[in-house]
């Protein structure tokens, strides 16, 4: 009996030893805040599936109605002749879209664009849901790149493991006209190093111009500043040239001093259009992140390598009508669209939300809340939910 005693005592307190230790009160809060982070973010998706389900039921209602009050068999058959015609001119508008985007990206690949490279071997570094994040960020990068009229050379790095099966889950990534390589930019360009060039904001070297003879190098990596400095010291210990960006020379950061993949990818494209870095960066840094124009010296530290997740909602320009954002109920213009379509149309959509955000003094600061990239998309539904025919506005960028 005493044995059993004492064998019950040993195993409470094997289990009591095997129990994770306490959680400390700012732990408890990071978990409590980030549990409703994730609920308010469900809460937002089936808000937004639900308005999408009741404005196709809508559209469908009042064709039903528009059918059933013309005043003729014939007149009825002209609307459904008239609806047909307009589908078709759409469905050709998108085919004749679809191929000049690929004729501009074939051409830059060519050698007409600036070549940049989206460094993707930090994977190890990051947590599931920066992974995806920079997923997001990738997909509006290729979107922007796609629009453009002057595309750049896009590549992909060290696109491989947990990284490659994200961006496998992209609609119609197989279809992109990019580079992709499992291996490292080291051994895609060995016959390049001399042209290679970090972009990192621990750089002493300031970018004056683009220089088409150069590799770009962007480092894909959201990490929530945990890896600070970490591009700089790889550019170092790989003997490559390092730079960046000439923000501080014209603007100082009111706020979180982070850009994301795509918004430095953005600047690129843009400074490529315009070859004016001001111009270029007040396009596509929001005025919220923006503080005194024109600024003299380093003002402010931008970083290119720790960045911010949460906001990547915005990264590009376009006119939504009606009834792109209500395709849902167009089936027969959906089964023409390709995975490309799928992508553009919903950074277009990302995009309209934001614009209607600024337009109504609605916008917050991303980076305080700590949200993903597909957080502050989801976030935007609401006020276009008021507005759903809103313009968009000058500024196509996000942080």
């Amino acid at each position: 009996m005493a044995d059993d005693a004492e064998s019950e005592q040993a195993a409470v307190a094997a289990d009591d030893g095997a129990k994770p230790p306490a959680l400390s009160k700012s732990a408890r809060k990071k978990q409590l805040k980030q549990e409703r982070q994730a609920e308010r973010k469900a809460a937002r998706k089936a808000a937004e599936k639900e308005r999408r389900r009741a404005d196709v039921e809508r559209r469908r209602r009042e064709w039903d109605e528009a059918l059933a009050s013309a005043p003729s068999d014939e007149a009825r058959a002209d609307m459904v002749a008239a609806r047909r015609e307009t589908r078709r001119e759409r469905v050709g508008r998108r085919a004749e879209e679809r191929s000049a985007r690929a004729e501009r990206l074939r051409r830059a690949a060519e050698g007409e664009g600036q070549k940049v490279v989206l460094d993707l071997e930090f994977a190890d570094l990051m947590r599931p849901n920066e992974i995806h994040s920079l997923t997001q960020q990738i997909m509006y990068c290729y979107a922007v790149n796609g629009r453009s009229a002057n595309p750049a050379h896009l590549w992909l790095t060290g696109c491989n493991g947990e990284m490659a099966t994200h961006l496998q889950r992209i609609p119609g990534h197989d279809k992109w006209i990019i580079e992709k390589e499992a291996k490292a930019y080291l051994e895609a360009f060995e016959d390049r190093k001399e042209n290679l060039v970090y972009l990192t904001a621990d750089a002493e070297t300031v970018l004056d111009d683009l220089d088409m003879s150069k590799i770009y190098i962007i480092g894909g990596l959201v990490d929530r500043n945990r890896w600070k400095g970490i591009t700089l010291k790889k550019a170092a210990e790989q003997g490559i040239q390092s730079a960046k960006l000439p923000i501080g020379n014209y603007l100082k950061m009111s706020s979180s001093q982070v850009l994301t993949v795509n918004q430095v990818f953005e600047i690129m494209l843009k400074f490529v259009e315009t070859r004016d870095w001001k111009t270029a960066f007040f396009h596509v840094i929001p005025q919220r992140k923006r503080g005194d124009a024109e600024t003299e010296g380093d003002g402010a530290k931008v970083s290119l390598d720790d960045h911010d997740d949460g906001a990547a909602e915005g990264a590009v320009n376009g006119d939504l009508s009606e009834e792109d954002l209500n395709k849902g109920s167009d089936q027969d213009a959906d089964d023409e669209a390709d995975g490309d379509e799928e992508v553009d149309d919903k950074i277009d959509v990302a995009n309209k939300r934001q614009c209607v955000r600024h337009e109504n003094g609605e916008a917050r600061e991303n980076g305080k809340t700590g949200g993903h990239s597909s957080d502050a998309v989801a976030e935007a539904t609401r006020a276009v939910d008021a507005i759903p025919q809103a313009k968009e506005s000058g500024s196509g960028g996000e942080d």
